[in-house]
C-alpha cells in the first residue's frame, strides 16, 4: 500500500489517545490571530514566519532544550480566558476531526495562569467547560489530566492538586507528573501523588525519558503510577520490562517525540517495536502536534512505514489504549468492546 493510501486508511480508522499536551496542541492559525490581538512583536503576521518558535525544523538540532524550548514560546500566547477555552475547544475539534473517538487531553495549570494571574481552580474550570462543550459537539469523549512541573516547588503541586480534586465530576480524572528528570527529581512529590490515588484519580508519570529505566521504577514503586508517559527507556532494564509485562502496565509512547527531544536518535533505534514485541502494553501518541507537526494518523502512519508494524499492530495498540483508558471499570469495559467492534470491520 502506498503511504498515501496507508495514511488515508488510519485516519478513517477510530482511534484513542492518550497522551497530547493541550499547550502543545494549538493551532499556528489561532496563534497568529492572538498575536495580532495582543501586539505581538513580529516581522509579520505569517504562519511561516512563527513556525521556527513553536516547532521543531528539520535542520534544529534535536535535544530536550530545543523542544522545551518552543514550550517557552507557546505559553506566552495564553493571553485571556477565551483564549484558553478557545485552544481547548480547538484542540478537542482537531481530534475529532482525525477520527478520534476517546481522548485524554492533558495539562499544566500553573502554565496557563502565569501570565494571567488567574487562579489554578479557574483555569481547570474553564478547560473543563470548553472541553465538554466540544466533546459535545464533534462526537467525541474527553476526559482531562492535569500536570504538574517537577522544577515547580510542591506546594505549588499541592495548590494543584487540590483545584484538580475539585473537578473530580467534570471531566478531571488524573494527576501527572512532568518535567525535565535529569535535573529535578521525583522524589519531593511522593506524598502528593499517594494523596491523589487515595483520593480516586489515576496517576501518570512521564519516566524512562530523558532519564534511563531507573525513573520508570521510581515512577511505579514510588509515585503509585497507573501508566508511565513515554517509559522507552525501560528497554534497558529486561527485568522491568519483564515487571512491565507481569503486571500489565501501558506505555504512553510518542515516537515523532521522542525523536524531536533526542530522546532517540532515529527511527530504527526507537524502543516501540522490541518493547512491543515483548509484550509490553504499548500506545501510540502524539505528546505535541504542533511542536512535532503531526495528527495521529501521522504518527501511526509512520510506525508502520518506519518500524515495520503492520496494520494489526496498530489495532492492537489502539486496544491497548482502550483497556488503559482512566475509567471507572465498566465504562472502560464498554469503550473496549465498541473499539474491538469498530477494529474489526475497519
Amino acid at each position: 500500500m502506498a503511504e498515501s493510501d496507508l495514511l488515508h486508511h488510519i485516519r478513517a480508522l477510530p482511534k484513542i489517545e492518550l497522551h497530547r499536551h493541550l499547550e502543545g496542541a494549538v493551532r499556528l492559525e489561532t496563534l497568529i490571530e492572538v498575536a495580532q490581538v495582543y501586539g505581538f512583536e513580529m516581522p509579520e503576521y505569517e504562519v511561516e514566519t512563527l513556525r521556527p518558535f513553536v516547532q521543531m525544523m528539520p535542520d534544529e538540532v534535536h535535544n530536550y532544550q530545543h523542544f522545551l524550548g518552543k514550550f517557552t514560546t507557546l505559553r506566552q500566547f495564553f493571553r485571556s480566558p477565551d483564549i484558553i477555552r478557545r485552544v481547548t475547544q480547538e484542540a478537542v475539534a482537531d481530534a475529532a476531526a482525525d477520527n478520534i473517538r476517546y481522548l485524554e487531553l492533558r495539562f499544566t495549570p500553573p502554565a496557563l495562569s502565569s501570565i494571567i494571574r488567574c487562579s489554578y481552580q479557574e483555569v481547570i474550570d474553564w478547560v473543563c467547560a470548553a472541553a465538554a462543550e466540544a466533546a459535545r459537539a464533534h462526537a467525541i469523549t474527553v476526559r482531562l489530566i492535569v500536570s504538574i512541573n517537577r522544577h515547580e516547588s510542591v506546594q505549588n503541586g499541592e495548590e494543584v492538586l487540590q483545584a484538580a480534586l475539585a473537578y473530580r465530576d467534570r471531566g478531571v480524572v488524573a494527576l501527572d507528573l512532568a518535567g525535565n528528570e535529569n535535573q529535578y527529581p521525583a522524589q519531593p512529590f511522593y506524598p502528593l501523588f499517594k494523596q491523589a490515588k487515595a483520593a480516586g484519580l489515576f496517576v501518570t508519570i512521564h519516566a524512562g525519558e530523558w532519564a534511563g529505566a531507573e525513573g520508570v521504577r521510581e515512577a511505579l514503586t514510588c509515585l503509585h503510577a497507573d501508566r508511565i508517559g513515554h517509559g522507552v527507556r525501560s528497554i534497558e532494564d529486561p527485568e522491568l520490562v519483564a515487571e512491565l509485562v507481569e503486571h500489565g502496565v501501558s506505555l504512553e509512547i510518542c515516537p515523532s517525540s521522542n525523536l524531536d527531544s533526542g530522546v532517540v536518535a532515529a527511527w530504527p533505534e526507537h524502543p516501540l517495536a522490541p518493547l512491543y514485541r515483548q509484550g509490553v502494553k504499548v500506545t501510540i501518541n502524539t505528546d505535541d502536534p504542533i511542536i512535532s507537526a503531526i495528527t495521529l494518523s501521522d504518527e501511526l502512519t509512520r510506525v508502520i512505514t518506519r518500524l515495520s508494524f503492520e496494520l494489526d499492530d496498530i489495532k492492537q495498540a489502539i486496544l491497548n489504549a482502550a483497556g488503559a483508558a482512566f475509567l471507572p471499570p465498566a465504562e472502560r469495559e464498554s469503550l473496549l468492546a465498541r473499539f474491538k467492534n469498530w477494529l474489526t470491520v475497519s
